[in-house]
């Protein structure tokens, strides 16, 4: 026999996952601030350009190329910005290295966080989350590809958060791996073909930086309400009339 408090304690469990979970994600989300305008960043500016990526040549050097991305996509999974952690591979590495180490490395910082984020929320989120997030869920993995590809193009919260909240729904590892490759691959190579102009920017900030800037915040804010109403335009965001599971009970029962 089954004891009966086997489920009340299989829901607490789920629960203590889906809270370790989101404090994963407040954890990220700091670290994304700290890197983005905190002591973190300032630590960074205060290292020369020149010594950075000298190390980083010899780090990539010493250590070999499996090593290099290993510790690209440890970082990732710490929520330092991929944007960063790219033009410095690219500078340090050279263009074509660069490109490949980046987009590796990308890819098993991928792998990393949406399999945390399959561990601790996705059964969760199916037994606890409710027929309105179970839809929402659902919708994103039967589009997963093209979600994950709008996310990298536009992206709207850090690279590890988005992987965790997509490990934690229905969206697929294989979606996740193929959207961030297409998505990521033309910041990468607009990097790559134009990174003395970029490191000359970000070194002497004028008119143009705080053009790119500008441009920046504007494409996060339209990949948001793009978002929003791609949710509006598959009814997400309203209630639903009823939990798909009754419906198909409802219609099996009047075919009997």
């Amino acid at each position: 026999m089954v004891p009966e408090h086997e489920p009340d304690g299989r829901n607490s469990h789920l629960k203590r996952r889906l809270i370790a979970l989101v404090l994963c994600i407040a954890v990220l989300l700091l670290l994304a601030l700290a890197w983005s305008g905190g002591p973190l960043r300032n630590a960074l500016h205060a290292l020369q350009p020149a010594q950075l990526l000298a190390q980083l040549q010899a780090f990539g050097a010493s250590a070999g190329p499996l090593v290099l991305i290993a510790a690209f996509a440890l970082a990732l999974t710490l929520a330092v910005p991929l944007s960063l952690l790219t033009l410095l591979v690219i500078a340090a590495m050279g263009p074509l290295p660069g490109c490949l180490y980046a987009l590796a490395g990308a890819l098993a910082g991928a792998t990393i966080s949406h399999g945390i984020g399959r561990l601790l929320g996705h059964e969760a989120l199916r037994r606890l989350g409710g027929p309105r997030v179970n839809q929402l869920s659902d919708t994103l993995g039967r589009r997963g590809l093209l979600a994950v590809i709008g996310l990298r193009l536009m992206p709207i919260a850090p690279f590890a958060v988005v992987n965790m909240v997509a490990g934690a729904t229905h969206i697929r590892l294989r979606d996740m791996l193929l959207g961030t490759a297409i998505g990521m691959s033309p910041s990468t190579l607009v990097m790559a073909f134009f990174l003395d102009r970029i490191t000359a920017a970000l070194a002497h900030p004028g008119p143009l930086v705080w053009g790119l800037v500008v441009l920046g915040l504007c494409l996060v804010l339209a990949g948001t309400w793009l978002f929003r109403r791609w949710l509006r335009r598959n009814d997400l965001l309203a209630c639903p009339s009823a939990p798909a599971v009754s419906q198909d009970t409802d219609r099996t029962s009047s075919t009997q």
